[in-house]
């Protein structure tokens, strides 16, 4: 079946006009003449039998359906210029994925690693875009998501990594500056906006009274709470997988017991079968796992 599609040089002329309002903007834009938008815009209507501009003498003004399609052709236009832009730059030889992830879990933990993935793949190009909540993979533009384990992924092919377990940290300077206490509750506590209770939870299963397990600065993402530990601001309650590193070099300590309960489990979804995909995404798929062992 024949697709019903304008022309691209009909739907640039309308989404210049549309964005600029004006027939004279869009062709000084695309090095046009105004008759020659005006002319395009023409064959656009007629194509679609929708008059998209009300004409006012010289001045033109969208009307809702025009709005509504413009938004939409936009939508489509940056996204082919997005992917044309990507494969241009591909080498001849090479293969690129587009892995949608949580922004905090792609700073802390993969990104770090992604130069390991490199040395093995040098001509596989792994691009990153941020996605808070589940979606649906088939159809996004997107090779694979790594996400935390949610209902929403029924019928897609989800494979374990890792478990999230909280534990508090601080900077040791707040530790020192409150005399060396080690007691939780004398110390300013940070909070993560999305689990206001979590404090309390801890308390309870650390056995820790808190007078007031929900004061304190509250912060969207594991990411601004871990950069306010650093500064000194308070204690973080965040998972522990997000501050090996600090832990390690002493930029960060916990004289607290981790927490006892997974919070959430991170895992890698695929649109498929893991044998069923292309080779890269396969590649990606089995280094990742590796790490994830590894971790």
């Amino acid at each position: 079946m024949r697709r019903k599609i304008p022309s691209n040089n009909a739907l640039m002329a309308f989404e210049a006009a549309a964005r600029h309002g004006s027939f004279a903007r869009a062709a000084e834009e695309l090095s046009l003449t105004e008759g020659a938008i005006s002319r395009q815009i023409g064959r656009l209507e007629a194509f679609l039998d929708v008059t998209l501009f009300e004409r006012i003498g010289n001045r033109v003004r969208l009307l809702p359906n025009g709005e509504r399609y413009a938004a939409q052709v936009r939508e489509v236009l940056d996204r082919l210029d997005r992917d044309s832009q990507y494969l241009m730059g591909q080498p001849s030889d090479g293969a690129s994925l587009d892995i949608a992830t949580i922004p905090t879990f792609a700073m802390r933990w993969l990104i770090p690693r992604l130069s390991r993935f490199r040395e093995k793949h040098p001509n596989i190009t792994v691009h990153l875009a941020e996605r808070m909540d589940p979606f649906v993979l088939a159809g996004s533009g997107f090779d694979a998501a790594i996400h935390f384990e949610h209902p929403a992924w029924t019928g897609m092919r989800t494979h374990h990594l890792l478990n999230e377990v909280l534990v508090p940290v601080c900077h040791p300077e707040l530790v020192k500056k409150t005399r060396g206490a080690t007691t939780l509750d004398a110390l300013p506590r940070l909070h993560r906006r999305q689990n206001p209770d979590a404090w309390q939870r801890y308390s309870q299963e650390a056995g820790i009274p808190l007078t007031h397990p929900t004061m304190g600065a509250h912060y969207d993402l594991h990411g601004m709470l871990i950069e306010a530990a650093l500064a000194g601001l308070g204690v973080a309650l965040v998972p522990r997988l997000y501050v090996e590193t600090e832990l390690a070099q002493g930029r960060l300590v916990t004289p607290w017991p981790d927490g006892k309960t997974i919070s959430k489990s991170f895992c890698l979804v695929l649109p498929e079968p893991m044998g069923l995909s292309g080779e890269p995404i396969q590649s990606f798929a089995r280094w990742v796992l590796d790490e994830a062992k590894k971790g």
